[in-house]
Formats: structure tokens, sequence, C-alpha cells
């Protein structure tokens, strides 16, 4: 394989949203043999088990893309303890109708930034929980709980100085693990 197209999923609609800038810089951070696409949830509909048979095209996008890919990316926000409505419902509509879980196998990385002192490790650890069910080999080590605070990116938008070496060695694990997974 030349190359790894990543899919990655943002679980925040928030234009100016940390994740998503987390997100990007992760990418400038990743191997030259390594693309990201995120992923748009904010257009599917709620999941409705009815719909499984005819689903939107917002939703036979995502899983399109889903299966074009060859590992995922996870980055999430933590609201109320937990990850996003917006990422559970993407979550459901990509493994649905049964048996057409567009997310079995593929090798993902989970991250997520937040102002609080404990980072993401709630949310993550409830994403982890569904994404075995789910058949979805996941990155266990390092964990990255990152918090936000001034200097975490650079005026380009890149990782800040002192969250670089941290988040260099998180990307390049997270690298070697979808190399090793990817089918």
């Amino acid at each position: 394989m030349s190359g790894f197209q990543i899919a990655v999923i943002v679980g925040s609609l928030r234009r100016d949203s940390f994740n998503r800038k987390l997100a990007g810089a992760i990418a400038q951070l990743a191997p030259k043999d390594f693309t990201f696409k995120q992923l748009e949830i904010g257009d599917l509909p709620l999941y409705n088990q009815d719909d499984d048979a005819n689903q939107a095209a917002s939703v036979q996008r995502l899983k399109s893309e889903i299966s074009a890919s060859q590992g995922l990316l996870f980055v999430t926000p933590e609201y109320n303890r937990s990850f996003p409505g917006v990422l559970k419902n993407a979550i459901d509509h990509a493994s649905r109708p049964y048996g057409k879980n567009a997310w079995a196998g593929k090798p993902a990385g989970v991250i997520g930034v937040s102002v609080g002192a404990i980072g993401t490790a709630l949310a993550q650890q409830h994403l982890r929980n569904v994404l075995a069910y789910l058949d979805v080999p996941t990155l266990g080590q390092p964990e990255g709980f990152i918090q936000a605070k001034d200097g975490l990116f650079d005026k380009d938008g890149g990782i800040g100085a002192d969250s670089r070496e941290f988040l260099q060695k998180w990307t390049t694990a997270y690298a070697d693990w979808v190399r090793k997974h990817a089918a």
C-alpha cells in the first residue's frame, strides 16, 4: 500500500472547536504517506432504525468515506462526562443496518482536548467501549487527554512547542497502529 487514507471524525460541530484544530494539527505531525479527511457528521438525520432500508444520502456518503479509509481518527470533546450526541449519532448510522457495520476492522485512534484538567478522559473511555463492541481495534497507549491552555496551538494552528513532543509521539504510535492493523 502506498498510502493511508484516514477518516477523521470530530465530535464537535463548533466552527472554532479545539478538537477540530487538534485534528488538523495531528495531520501536520503525521508521516507523509498518511492523508486525513475530516468527515461531515453535522448533516446526518437523527438515527431511526425505520430508515435502515433507505438510508439518507448523507448517511450513505459517511459510510462510503469510512469504507474508503484505512484508518479512523476520533477527536472528541467531553460533554457532560461523555462524548457528544452528534458523534454517537454518526456511529449508530455507520454501524447499521445490522451486518453492514462500516467501522468494523478499521484501526482507530481516540484523542481529545477540553478546558478541564482531565481533558476528555471520560468521553474517551465511553467512546472506547462503543468502538470495542463495533470491532474497531483502538490504540490503547499512549492515551491523549489534552487540556486546552495557552500555547497548545501555535499562531499557524499547529501544535505549540510545549505539547509538540508528546503529540508527535502519540501521532507516531497512531501511525504505527494503523500500519499494523490496516487490511
